[in-house]
């Protein structure tokens, strides 16, 4: 069982072994090869990127030629089928302006049609491709002569690789805890239950969006809650830029349990995610899809606030042990 409050102690020197030798390995973000320089790609499913190495024939001290050189990549895409180009064939880039070491991009309208999740994508791909050359600092993006801005009317601004929530990995590393306040469904379905949880967790790397969710989806403590996301709900992934959060889940968010009422499953999600001082908006996706309407009223496609009229009870302030992927499978292949 996930909740057992001393589990995580039993493991710890196990766990610290199996860190001091995945720190031996060493981790990064590029691939191995016999190259500095990458070009990043969607991945099939459009829920994350995919780095193929690459070695230019431009002079790494021209940047100008670099940028041209990478721009063209990125736009005629890639022939291999488990990538894709990062944005659309509808969206252009009319222009680019290179100067004080920043990199001035110009888009035509086509770029606002591009859901959440692809946008974002393809503004990490863009960033973190051209910040590789030499002297760029920072990337701005334009629409016509519009500075793009994000889903709450902001402007973006400068773009660093500050910029972007980065999860490299799910290796095992020094045992952390956060606290989470948590958004569960009352057992009557009609309401929403907090309840405060102080988790003990396996993974340095994990992003604090993403925590939030694996909890949410292990469901609660407190007696007098239940979880409002349907059982056997998947997360794909789940990332937050300019405080704007997409959750992308699986197709089992689309089975329905009716005794919940559908704005406590969406709330349940939002007002959790809400309590991370990196968000102010969520978007839930299905399988990177979000153009559709849950049950009967809420539309995806919306970016929702929390909402805490629904809020009702207070659960439990409980400590709560996460498993370990490694473990949870080792339960799984025992039939536990």
């Amino acid at each position: 069982m996930s909740r057992k409050q001393n589990k995580w102690k039993a493991g710890l020197v196990i766990l610290l072994v199996v860190s001091l030798i995945l720190g031996m390995a060493g981790c990064g973000r590029k691939q191995s090869a016999g190259t500095d320089y990458y070009i990043y790609y969607l991945n099939q499913d459009m829920t994350g990127l995919e780095l193929v190495s690459y070695e230019p024939e431009a002079d790494p001290e021209d940047p100008d030629a670099m940028i041209e050189e990478f721009l063209s990549l990125m736009d005629e895409g890639t022939t291999r089928v488990e990538y894709q180009r990062v944005y659309p064939e509808s969206v252009e880039m009319e222009k680019y302006e290179y100067e004080n070491h920043r990199l001035y991009m110009y888009f035509n309208s086509a770029y606002l049609q591009m859901s959440v999740t692809q946008e974002v994508l393809c503004r990490q791909a863009i960033v973190e491709t051209m910040l590789q050359i030499t002297d760029i600092t920072g990337v701005f993006f334009y629409v016509g002569d519009e500075p793009l801005k994000d889903a709450n009317g902001n402007e973006v601004g400068i773009m660093t690789l500050d910029s972007f929530l980065d999860n490299p990995g799910e290796e095992l590393n020094d045992i952390q805890t956060a606290d989470l306040t948590l958004y569960f469904a009352s057992l009557d379905g009609t309401s929403l239950v907090c309840e405060t949880q102080h988790v003990y967790y396996y993974s340095s790397n994990i992003s604090m969006e993403k925590l939030v969710m694996e909890q949410l989806l292990e469901g609660p403590v407190s007696e007098n809650a239940q979880s409002a996301i349907p059982s056997g709900t998947g997360l794909i992934s789940v990332s937050v830029l300019d405080g704007v959060c997409v959750v992308n889940l699986d197709e089992n968010f689309l089975v329905q349990n009716y005794d919940i009422q559908e704005s406590v499953v969406i709330y349940s999600i939002v007002n959790s995610l809400s309590e991370l001082t990196s968000v102010n908006t969520v978007q839930i996706a299905v399988n990177g899809d979000s153009n559709m309407v849950y049950r009967k009223d809420m539309s995806l496609s919306e970016f929702y606030t929390a909402n805490q009229e629904l809020v009702t009870e207070e659960g439990e302030d409980v400590e709560v042990d996460q498993e370990s992927q490694s473990e949870k499978e080792g339960l799984l292949n025992s039939g536990e």
